[in-house]
């Protein structure tokens, strides 16, 4: 019979073979079933084809670490900066003072003068660390202080002045009448310790003759968010016997009991822990 092709298009070409027949070959055999096996067998090799090299990857696949929060770093490093330098003059008068020691007021305020390192006549200010913030009051110093309080009363120029943000006081006094024209000025006045309230005595009828009365008086008050009170009790050059008067008058205006550590300090020096028993 000689030789047959069986030729399919497509697809189908990888499903039946060329075989030859005759005497010497045998009949025409029809391989579709085993092309179509093989066929299979291909396309399982070539979808296996990217599952191995994937897999190959991830066996040499090289583990990073956890990537580092470079900002974090940086806002860690500017928060730290370098180690503060001291001047000589500093560390000299630093040998007078006893870091660990409390001393008591009489002896913290001859410590103090000695240790005082500005060319001028600085603050004596104490500074105190108390149990709660929001803690406030008012005391009245035996002797001058060099703070003065500055008193306004609220009026039409008062709230002017408000208005560009201008504030040139450290105590405020207001009518009743007047008090509905400085609510919008809350946020400003309130976080300053400012805003006339009934609690604090600020409101008064007769404003000029409390504002008489309140200018001896000092106001003391924590800081918004910490529980620290910040004064000046005097200068630097003042007698010892008043500023260890004024602070006295200060612990018993402030409450011992609301005290947890009390520090003096001039303007420029190091502070002086004082041992508050002995008040």
């Amino acid at each position: 019979m000689g030789k047959k092709r069986i030729i399919t298009v497509g697809e189908e070409t990888e499903k039946r073979k060329i075989v030859k027949s005759g005497k010497q070959h045998g009949r025409i055999s029809d391989m579709g079933m085993v092309a179509l096996e093989e066929y299979e067998k291909k396309l399982s090799d070539r979808k296996e084809e990217p599952l191995k090299a994937q897999k190959e990857t991830e066996d040499t696949e090289i583990s990073v670490p956890p990537k580092t929060s470079v900002p974090s770093v940086i806002k860690k490093v500017k928060k730290e900066g370098p180690a503060r330098q001291r001047s000589q003059k500093y560390l000299q008068v630093g040998k007078d003072l006893d870091k660990n020691k409390f001393y008591p007021p009489s002896e913290a305020v001859k410590v103090l003068k000695k240790i005082s390192i500005s060319r001028f006549n600085g603050n004596v200010d104490i500074h105190l660390n108390v149990k709660e913030v929001g803690l406030k009051g008012e005391v009245e110093f035996p002797y001058p202080t060099g703070k003065t309080q500055v008193v306004r009363i609220a009026d039409e120029q008062l709230i002017k002045d408000l208005e560009k943000g201008k504030i040139d006081f450290t105590l405020l006094l207001a009518t009743p009448k007047m008090m509905p024209k400085l609510v919008k000025f809350a946020k400003l006045l309130g976080p300053r310790g400012l805003m006339p309230n009934p609690k604090s005595g600020t409101i008064s009828d007769q404003p000029e003759e409390l504002a008489k009365k309140i200018v001896q008086k000092t106001q003391f008050r924590t800081e918004t968010k910490s529980p620290l009170i910040h004064l000046s009790l005097g200068k630097v050059n003042d007698p010892e016997k008043n500023l260890e008067e004024n602070f006295k008058v200060l612990i018993k205006a402030v409450g011992k009991r609301n005290i947890k550590k009390a520090v003096l300090a001039p303007t420029m020096g190091p502070g002086v822990k004082i041992d508050l028993s002995s008040v």
